[in-house]
């Protein structure tokens, strides 16, 4: 009944959002509406281009709240001093009689790279910029010497203008639609769907059948994903509260950082799931069955804590009491764990992230290596700065920019070829669709297609049913305003083929004096289509890397930062594993980036894509991030309790429980080595004969070192359990040296078990990614045997060689 409830609240949820976003955009259109259609003649002139205020308006208004506008607002400031100023002393310089095709492209281009090289510029500026530029020029060259020189530069300004504030007017009216009432709102939500996930969690943890605990875990997992939107949905509108605190200075106590602190929740969530997942069989065996009525007691207590965070509290989550705690880890000070009881205590340690802040990491001391090398680095950085900032705008901004002054000026040159009166049309959707990174971009380009047919067309048929009624017939928006904000929610169309459809109908709808509606839209689709090819001709020849070669490097790179990360986990050091946990974060979601984008990407005459196998690497890679974190967080609780033990004693006992991890990340970064080796092996066929062709041979001493591929295999899983036995023996005698309490005993024992836990799950996600490593390499080499000793040791034969 519980998950019914939650999928009917958020139906009713989704719809909400859908109608209060398209009500929004349609007030905005009918103020830009009844202001050019009913407005003053002089107003009317000024407003030359009200194509471009709908267009304005739906870039800014879309899924806004008003600190977006406000926002939103500067940008259109921003981009008219970009965009406008700099085109009035072309136009008087050039002249628009002499203007041509040719030159009305190229100037275009030039434009369009100056406003597109910087890179702090926002991409809603660009895109406004972008699309005044496209008028300007362009109209003027269809107008010839009849073009006011300064005053048609000012009507597009003015007409961006009108857009802008029928946006601020929409987000006003009937009511302001505050950012820090929507944060405001979706925190309560996250809030509620946190805590029916811990409650549903515990009860799975504490069912005394497998039938109810299947049914408790399948019920959270329902869940999970809503959550993880709620939270995103809040750190996006962070930024949109700061606007809004300026002119509403009242709206200060809803609280600074939100996001930040439902991160606090969602991660110990996510690792009691994991150590559900995880237990070998339910009902899950506890080593203690008194901790069952203190998980009761902490359960009550968490489940409070949740339920009374808002935004006017404090940042963090309020301390549990101390009552409760000592209780509950005076049980835990007897337990003696063993591999069997590594779920269960995993789940409890997660439970004891949520009771306490996570602690952070200590930054590295003064005087330090880290800390002498990173001065070095930022004396060096400040001298080569110069150098620097050449060496980003040669390279990726360069590129991205000369992209996009490419597409727009051949977008402009061929459509104003085959329309010279409808040649902005071809400009226009590449000018304000600008993208701030790379994507899919026959996907893309699809949708945006699929999105102009579709609101061409509905824009035909309302001119038919309003064609006695022209002056109000842009009222009939209304109900294609809702359907495409289900159409930008959904993965058939997505946000570029929602707009696409909204910009379609509006254009169609809202216009005056483009003849009649057929021949209108069907010159729209037209340019359009000239557009989007110039867009995908030029991704094609100066983007030539397929998305599908990038996620293989990708995943390449991750196996390398991922070995630096197990490298950088040690008793009494992490070293910069936080860092380079970040760091293997980031290359992991750019490689999900990837990998839906080559899911997207046409084969041709390609090899098909494996999407399976990929999906499957990501799954085990995102599960070792999380893994890395919370042996992280096992290890820093550890050294928060070692002030109950003599200094010399705690070395010696670390020293020992080193030694066992040694064993772990041996076996762990060795496989991460191999993998990130074979990984970016394109052709088997190909090695091999580079392999004969240097008439190389394999060192079989390779295989005495302990970081490669054959030594590894030999590490049994009875070397494994001998290892974990040695480990829970020297853990033992760690807690066995605590003279400061039971309590303390209890927070050892159970950071020492999550960290046994993350460990023994590494182990077992390096094993599954073994697997798919293997599959990937056969799928793309059919006719192969493969054997991934032998390809790595021939990797490495080939890169000494080279080396050498």
């Amino acid at each position: 009944m519980a998950t019914s409830s939650s999928q009917l609240s958020r139906t009713r949820s989704v719809w909400r959002t859908c109608l209060a976003s398209a009500l929004r955009t349609a007030l905005a259109c009918t103020i830009v509406g009844v202001a050019t259609l009913f407005g003053p003649k002089y107003f009317k002139k000024q407003v030359a281009f009200p194509a471009f205020s709908y267009v304005t308006v739906i870039l800014i208004v879309t899924d806004a709240t008003l600190g977006d506008t406000f926002r939103g607002c500067w940008h259109a400031l921003y981009a008219t001093i970009q965009g406008v100023c700099p085109a009035i002393l072309s136009l008087w310089l050039i002249g628009p009689a002499r203007l041509t095709a040719s030159t009305t492209a190229m100037a275009v281009a030039l434009s369009a790279f100056v406003v597109v090289l910087p890179e702090n510029t926002h991409l809603l500026a660009k895109r406004i910029a972008l699309g005044q530029i496209v008028l300007v020029y362009v109209i003027a060259y269809i107008n010839g010497g009849q073009t006011e020189t300064i005053m048609h530069p000012v009507h597009v300004a003015t007409s961006t203008g009108l857009g802008v504030v029928a946006c601020v007017l929409a987000l006003i009216f009937p009511y302001p639609s505050l950012a820090c009432c929507e944060v405001k709102k979706n925190c309560k939500l996250f809030a509620e769907n946190a805590l029916e996930r811990f409650n549903l969690f515990v009860k799975a943890f504490s069912a005394e059948d497998n039938i109810s605990t299947l049914a408790f875990i399948s019920q959270a997992k329902s869940l999970v994903s809503t959550g993880a939107k709620l939270l995103q949905r809040i750190k996006t509108k962070q930024e949109s509260m700061k606007w809004e605190r300026f002119p509403f200075k009242f709206l200060r106590p809803y609280g600074e950082n939100p996001g930040s602190r439902f991160q606090h929740l969602q991660t110990p969530l996510r690792g009691m799931e994991i150590a559900l997942e995880n237990s070998p069989s339910f009902p899950i065996e506890i080593p203690n069955s008194e901790l069952k009525s203190g998980l009761h007691m902490l359960g009550e207590h968490i489940s409070k804590q949740v339920n009374s965070i808002s935004l006017e509290s404090s940042a963090t989550v309020p301390e549990s009491s101390p009552e409760n705690t000592q209780k509950f880890f005076q049980i835990l000070h007897t337990t003696q764990p063993t591999k069997k009881h590594l779920p269960s205590l995993f789940f409890l340690f997660c439970l004891n992230l949520l009771l306490n802040k996570p602690i952070a990491p200590p930054p590295p001391k003064e005087g330090s290596t880290n800390s002498k090398q990173h001065d070095e680095e930022e004396l060096f950085s400040r001298k080569t700065w110069s150098n620097y900032l050449s060496s980003t705008i040669n390279n990726k901004r360069f590129m991205a920019a000369f992209k996009c002054s490419l597409s727009l000026g051949l977008a402009i040159l061929f459509g104003s070829i085959y329309s010279k009166e409808n040649g902005f049309w071809a400009g226009l959707p590449v000018a304000v669709s600008l993208a701030g990174a790379r994507e899919a971009t026959f996907k893309v380009a699809n949708y945006k297609a699929q999105g102009t047919v579709l609101g061409s067309i509905y824009g035909i048929l309302g001119c038919f049913a309003f064609e006695k009624y022209v002056q109000i017939r842009f009222l009939s928006l209304l109900p294609w305003f809702i359907v495409s904000s289900f159409l930008r929610q959904s993965k058939m169309y997505g946000q570029a083929g929602g707009i696409s459809a909204i910009v379609g109908a509006v254009l169609i709808l809202g216009r005056k004096g483009f003849g009649p509606p057929s021949e209108f839209a069907i010159a729209r689709i037209t340019e359009t289509f000239i557009g989007l090819s110039c867009s995908i001709m030029v991704e094609i020849l100066l983007q030539p890397t397929r998305a599908s070669t990038l996620a293989k490097f990708q995943l390449s790179k991750s196996f390398e930062i991922l070995h630096e990360c197990i490298g950088s986990m040690s008793f009494g050091s992490l070293g910069n594993l936080v860092e380079t946990q970040n760091k293997l974060k980031f290359h992991v979601n750019k490689m999900e980036k990837f990998v839906g984008e080559a899911e997207a990407e046409p084969n041709f005459w390609f090899v098909p894509f494996n999407s399976a196998c990929y999906r499957k690497l990501m799954g085990s890679l995102s599960k070792m991030v999380d893994c890395l974190y919370f042996g992280s967080q096992a290890i820093l609780f550890l050294e928060q309790e070692s002030g109950g033990i003599d200094n010399f004693v705690w070395r010696e006992t670390v020293n020992k429980l080193d030694a066992d991890f040694m064993l772990f990340k041996d076996f762990i970064g060795s496989f991460m080595k191999c993998f990130e080796e074979v990984s970016l092996v394109k052709s088997l066929t190909v090695l091999d004969n580079e392999f004969e062709k240097k008439k190389l041979s394999v060192d079989v001493e390779l295989g005495t070192s302990p970081t490669y591929y054959n030594t590894i295999r030999s590490s049994s899983e009875e070397e494994i359990d001998e290892n974990f036995s040695s480990y829970f023996q020297h853990s033992k005698e760690l807690v066995d040296q605590i003279v400061n309490g039971e309590e303390s005993k209890g927070q050892v024992v159970l950071s020492l078990s999550a960290l046994a836990f993350c460990m023994e799950r590494l182990v077992k996600e390096t094993k599954e990614i073994e697997e798919a490593i293997k599959e990937l390499v056969q799928w793309e080499n059919p006719s192969s045997h493969v054997n991934m000793q032998d390809i790595s040791s021939k990797v490495r034969a080939l890169a000494n060689s080279v080396a050498k």
